[in-house]
C-alpha cells in the first residue's frame, strides 16, 4: 500500500477528457469564487472534451477560514463535489457550524466528521496540493494550468472556450 496522495483526485468531468485543467483554488477566495460557475459552465458545455481538476491552495494569510473548508471538503470523501459547490456559493459563511450544515446538506453521513479534530486526518492531502502548486508556480489564487501550461487570460467563459479551441 502506498502513501502517495493523489493529486488528481477531484475530478470534475470526464475523467477521460482530452483536455485537462487544473485549478489551485481558495473556498474563501473572492476570484475563485467568481471563477466557479465559468469552470464549471466550461466543463459542462464542452461536450466532455474538458476535465476540471481541483487542487487545494489556502492562501491562509488572508483567508482565516480557507484551510479547515479545505479539509472539511477532504472529509466530506465522495460528497466533494456537493461540498465544494456550497462552500463558493457561501463563502462569507465558513465556520465550523456552517461547514457541518453544509455537509449535511451535500449529503455526507457525519456532517459533524468535516469539522474539528476528525478532518484534521485529511492535511496531507491539502499540504500536498499546496507544495505541488508551489513547485508549479502557483504563487495565488485562482491559478489555472491547462493541459500543464499556466493559463494567464481572463477566467471568462468566452476567453476560456476561444484559448481551448472550443469555440465562443
Amino acid at each position: 500500500m502506498s502513501d502517495a496522495i493523489d493529486l488528481d483526485r477531484h475530478v470534475y468531468g470526464d475523467p477521460g477528457a482530452a483536455i485537462t485543467v487544473i485549478e489551485y483554488g481558495d473556498f474563501e477566495c473572492p476570484y475563485c469564487g467568481a471563477a466557479f460557475p465559468v469552470l464549471r459552465k466550461l466543463v459542462d458545455g464542452s461536450d466532455g472534451r474538458v476535465r476540471l481538476i481541483y487542487r487545494h491552495f489556502p492562501v491562509f494569510t488572508k483567508h482565516p477560514y480557507a484551510l479547515t473548508a479545505a479539509l472539511a471538503s477532504e472529509a466530506a470523501g465522495d460528497r466533494f463535489w456537493p461540498m465544494h459547490d456550497l462552500m463558493f456559493k457561501h463563502q462569507a459563511r465558513l465556520t465550523d457550524p456552517d461547514l457541518a450544515a453544509y455537509a449535511a446538506e451535500a449529503g455526507v453521513p457525519d456532517p459533524e466528521s468535516v469539522i474539528g479534530e476528525s478532518a484534521q486526518r485529511f492535511q496531507p492531502a491539502v499540504a500536498a496540493d499546496y507544495t505541488t502548486g508551489v513547485s508549479e508556480g502557483a504563487r495565488g489564487t485562482p491559478t489555472l494550468f491547462i493541459d500543464g501550461r499556466l493559463y494567464e487570460g481572463r477566467v471568462e467563459l468566452g476567453a476560456m472556450r476561444s484559448t481551448l479551441g472550443l469555440g465562443r
